[in-house]
């Protein structure tokens, strides 16, 4: 029997989702063309925007359908500095944002972009004060919502506050958080002035039951943004290419289950949590809770196991039939430390000693109980394989 405690990095597709996707891929048409099947297949793309809208907090026209988080995040990032006012050369940067922020601002920087690092605390939480004063006069900040490592929640309305201020555009990460935390588009732009504040914010299919492929970039109608694709007009010309259909129905589906069941199911999820790390302190009393304890996301769980590796210890678990991370799925495969702990003021022996467990739909007793029952042993048996590493 398999335990999946992988959530964060992808989740289960949704029955209504998967249904709205089949329903929408029999239509046959381009929604670009003007004959009758491509009216017919923009009428089902446009409806999918309202609906996408409705629960984004946002006009439809400010909706734009993309493949996920990574091209959303870099539409975003490259769009706002290619139209940034002359003048200004910074990015302002949290040091806890995930690889698709933090390699596409280090591509920028390449070109000539100033970087901004801004701090986080013990937790991994944004420092505010030094967000405001870094995005004065900047060309453009980002941050996550919530971190997809420790699952520590930033306030994005005082991120907005802070941008608009300070009259820079900001991009809000919301790909970990949406679904799970009670988010607006519009309520955050508010009193924003044109072109500055809370501009764009990205957002994933696949995290909320969604087919992997889907998401969208919400951005303000009054946004300075350059497209990253070129060769036609979709999408108000900020991503040119034949409109997936089905992609944008599922995905619009998904949206509207998440929000439905977001206040039980992140109760759900929060107890499941809370039990999951009591019963990994018990049979580990050294383990430590990484990340903000009771301001973060309901799924998730990001220990520190002193003296063992976590590499190890997903691979020990994973023997035992259960899935879990040592972090960011988009670095998977790569043996480095994490730099959200590090960031957070931490070694990068306690780096690379970590391991999530994110909890989601499937989620139940029995995967807590496994994890329970298999973690002591892993933990000791990791904690050898640190020991003939240091050797």
């Amino acid at each position: 029997m398999r335990f999946y405690l992988d959530h964060a990095a992808t989740t289960l597709l949704r029955p209504q989702a998967r249904d709205a996707w089949l329903a929408a891929g029999q239509i046959i048409g381009n929604a670009s063309s003007t004959h009758g099947a491509g009216q017919d297949a923009r009428r089902v793309l446009e409806e999918s925007r309202e609906r996408a809208a409705v629960m984004l907090g946002c006009d439809p026209i400010e909706v734009v359908f993309t493949s996920g988080g990574t091209e959303s995040i870099n539409t975003a990032l490259q769009g706002l500095w290619a139209a940034r006012p002359s003048g200004t050369d910074s990015i302002v940067l949290p040091d806890a944002e995930h690889h698709s922020t933090m390699d596409t601002v280090a591509a920028l920087a390449r070109g000539g972009a100033r970087v901004r690092p801004v701090p986080v605390d013990g937790a991994g939480r944004i420092d505010m004060a030094a967000f405001a004063i870094a995005s004065e006069s900047a060309a453009l900040a980002t941050a996550l919502v919530a971190n997809n490592e420790v699952g520590t929640v930033n306030d994005a309305s005082a991120l907005a506050r802070a941008a608009t201020a300070a009259g820079v555009p900001l991009h809000l990460d919301a790909v970990a958080a949406w679904g799970y935390l009670p988010l607006s588009f519009r309520a955050l732009r508010a009193d924003a002035p044109a072109g500055a504040g809370l501009v764009a914010m990205s957002v994933t299919g696949h995290k909320i039951g969604a087919p992997v492929g889907t998401g969208a970039l919400v951005v303000a109608r009054s946004a300075r943004m350059t497209a990253l694709l070129h060769g036609g007009a979709q999408q108000r010309g900020l991503r040119a290419g034949t409109q997936d259909i089905a992609g944008a129905a599922a995905f619009a589906v998904a949206l509207e289950c998440a929000e439905a069941d977001r206040e039980a199911e992140s109760t759900r999820l929060a107890l499941l949590r809370d039990r999951l790390i009591d019963g990994i302190r018990k049979s580990v009393p050294g383990a430590e809770l990484l990340g903000d304890p009771s301001d973060r996301l309901p799924g998730n769980a990001h220990l520190l196991f002193p003296g063992a590796v976590g590499e190890s210890l997903q691979f020990l678990l994973d023997m035992a039939g259960i899935a879990a991370s040592t972090g960011s799925a988009c670095q998977a495969g790569v043996a480095e430390p994490s730099h959200v702990v590090m960031a957070m003021g931490r070694s990068e022996r306690d780096a690379r000693s970590v391991l999530r467990f994110s909890l989601g739909s499937s989620s139940a007793d029995a995967d807590v109980d496994a994890v329970i029952a298999a973690i002591g042993d892993a933990v000791a048996r990791a904690s050898g394989a640190h020991t003939a590493e240091r050797s």
